[in-house]
């Protein structure tokens, strides 16, 4: 007997569950059944994966097959939900990764004129950092992804647009009083009077100080909404870029610091050796025209 996916998908629950008990209620069936196929998949392979019979641990090969097992059944379950979502838009679909703050000032705009053209294609969002849209678009989760990148690397990817950082802080706090102070010539230390709220943008900044703070920060956010309301809220204040405050909301203050000028770039990847539908190539021409951002 060929091993099937299934005994595969049996196998990787029970070792990951620890018991065959356990490994039987997740898969709603009865031990005995469980027992059952994983002698098949031993018998097939020649070697036991299971060092005791309560399955509490895995041999070293009981290991690999772990890791083959994992590999194969999140394929198939990966592929199998892209089926689903083109049966649900038989006309296609759009898979987009990007950065927070692309999907804030640059998606908006593209989605519509996008939709003027395919309103019955299905666009997916997901909003995450840098990392995770390179990981998505490397793993077929994702037809384009957004990143955030310093300009004075441009290995990677295709420049969409170049904005300003700056710092994100409350109206009125500290951070904001000494700016107006120092009459609009302030640096990044001026951030030592609050809290910094890391997130990954905080890394594009080359300045000792930022880099000090980013060390002692107790407080990460990813999401350009969420650390605008922490902002907001007096919990500290961050570095975004101008195009995610363009439109500040109420009790937030933005400033560039003069010394060093911190430059953010948006650019577009997806595999090379990718071979994109219509419609994602159409998705991926509109992210180069000149759109206003919000």
């Amino acid at each position: 007997m060929a091993i099937k996916l299934e005994m595969l998908r049996v196998f990787r629950v029970v070792a990951e569950q620890g018991t065959l008990a356990a490994g039987a209620r997740l898969l709603g069936r009865t031990p005995s059944a469980i027992s059952m196929t994983l002698a098949q998949i031993e018998d097939e392979i020649g070697a036991p994966l299971f060092e005791t019979d309560r399955k509490s641990r895995l041999t070293p090969l009981g290991q690999l097959v772990l890791e083959e097992s994992r590999r194969a059944t999140d394929i198939f379950d990966r592929s199998a939900e892209a089926i689903r979502r083109h049966a649900i838009s038989t006309a296609g679909i759009v898979r987009i990764a990007a950065v927070p703050s692309a999907t804030v000032s640059l998606l908006p705009a593209v989605i519509e004129a996008f939709q003027t053209a395919h309103s019955d294609v299905r666009i997916e969002i997901s909003d995450v950092d840098s990392v995770a849209v390179r990981r998505r678009v490397q793993r077929d989760e994702a037809d384009i992804g957004i990143i955030s990148a310093r300009p004075d690397d441009p290995s990677e990817g295709e420049l969409i647009r170049c904005d300003d950082l700056g710092i994100v802080c409350a109206e009125g706090g500290p951070v904001h009083a000494a700016h107006l102070a120092e009459g609009g010539r302030s640096g990044w230390g001026l951030l030592a009077l609050e809290r910094l709220i890391a997130n990954p943008l905080c890394h594009l900044i080359d300045d000792p100080d930022v880099h000090a703070l980013l060390a002692a920060s107790t407080l990460e956010a990813r999401n350009t909404t969420a650390i605008l309301s922490f902002v907001r809220r007096g919990l500290g204040a961050s570095i975004l870029p101008f195009d995610a405050v363009r439109s500040q909301p109420e009790g937030v203050e933005f400033f560039v610091p003069s010394h060093p000028v911190g430059r953010r770039e948006l650019r577009r990847i997806r595999q090379k050796s990718d071979r994109p539908g219509a419609q994602v190539e159409a998705f991926w021409d509109l992210l180069r025209r000149p759109f206003p951002t919000l």
